[in-house]
């Protein structure tokens, strides 16, 4: 197998792995079809988890799932540690979200996804002890100019400076929730405009860092796991990302210490989130969004629109399928 780095080494992701990686979230955004807009986002995370995990059994690498389903959903499958794949191939640490945004498929709203990210074997970090982190995510003009460290009222600033507009032309995304009503009002003192998201950050970030996109910016507080996720995803676009972890109680910050995480608001850059830029992020659409289409079948047909980015070329691909429904039966 050739590898990504251009070796003959079978120890790293290479593309036809991301093209094999696209089958999975395929199956799970197609099965998880009849639930959405039923209120029932259990059921609709449960039948993605099935499909994505039983096509995860044919690919041929040895993946350990680094992030998964197990701590956040309680599922019995695609846990934190389990072995998937053939064994076979190049071993790597793999994340996996069957249905990023599971209240947005129960609700039938925009910008649900299927998504899995893939990374060199160690280079991913565990991020499953605590469950929050606050993240600022930009395209590459951002990249040494904004800090998270910095008010958002001075990123907003500095940003719109580095990209040649007006402070009123940027659009930042949030998470719609209450702990951010200061931080909403801080980005509109500011001058500039908000895309309040109702869940789905992942989208939301990479949104943020595609080149051409609504919005310039996503900040705020949302899962840790979607922050590395979404790591993988900007070392394919040249974007920024950083994160700072924020531990719910004191239990959580020790599970996190002795889980040799930094806990105390100091920030991890995208190679402290994701170490190198041998990285690959695949996800499918369940419902419309900006990123990718949503599910929809016409007929004896079933259509799905899926991204890839790789982190060492540095490229997004779209890909669209049409698969038969009766295959799907």
């Amino acid at each position: 197998m050739v590898s990504i780095t251009g070796d003959m080494s079978p120890l790293h992701p290479d593309r036809n792995l991301a093209l094999e990686l696209v089958r999975a979230t395929e199956a799970a955004s197609i099965r998880s079809v009849p639930f959405i807009g039923r209120g029932q986002k259990e059921v609709a995370d449960g039948a993605a988890v099935d499909a994505m995990r039983a096509f995860l059994t044919t690919v041929n690498f040895d993946g350990v799932i680094v992030i998964g389903e197990g701590e956040k959903d309680n599922a019995p499958m695609l846990f934190n540690g389990e072995h998937v794949g053939t064994g076979r191939g190049p071993k790597c640490d793999i994340a996996v979200d069957p249905i990023d945004g599971t209240s947005l498929t129960a609700a039938g709203r925009n910008n649900a996804l299927s998504v899995i990210a893939v990374s060199d074997h160690g280079a991913m970090l565990d991020a499953s002890t605590v469950f929050y982190m606050d993240k600022l995510v930009t395209g590459p003009a951002g990249v040494g100019v904004v800090d998270i460290r910095l008010p958002i009222g001075e990123n907003i600033r500095l940003l719109a400076k580095a990209l040649g507009k007006p402070v009123d032309e940027i659009v930042v995304s949030v998470l719609h929730r209450p702990r951010h009503e200061q931080l909403i009002q801080e980005i509109r003192d500011a001058g500039a405009g908000t895309r309040l998201m109702s869940d789905g950050d992942v989208a939301g970030g990479i949104n943020a860092a595609r080149h051409n996109a609504r919005t310039d910016m996503c900040v705020g507080i949302g899962g840790s796991p979607e922050g590395i996720v979404t790591a993988c995803a900007i070392k394919a676009l040249g974007g920024h990302i950083q994160g700072r972890f924020v531990p719910g109680n004191d239990d959580e910050r020790q599970r996190g210490l002795d889980a040799g995480l930094k806990v105390d608001g100091e920030v991890y850059e995208a190679d402290g989130l994701v170490k190198g830029s041998n990285t690959i992020f695949v996800a499918t659409g369940v419902t419309d969004g900006q990123l990718v289409a949503g599910v929809r079948r016409e007929g004896d047909f079933i259509y799905t629109e899926s991204v890839v980015l790789r982190g060492s070329s540095g490229t997004l691909r779209r890909i669209t399928s049409e698969h038969l429904a009766s295959k799907w039966l």
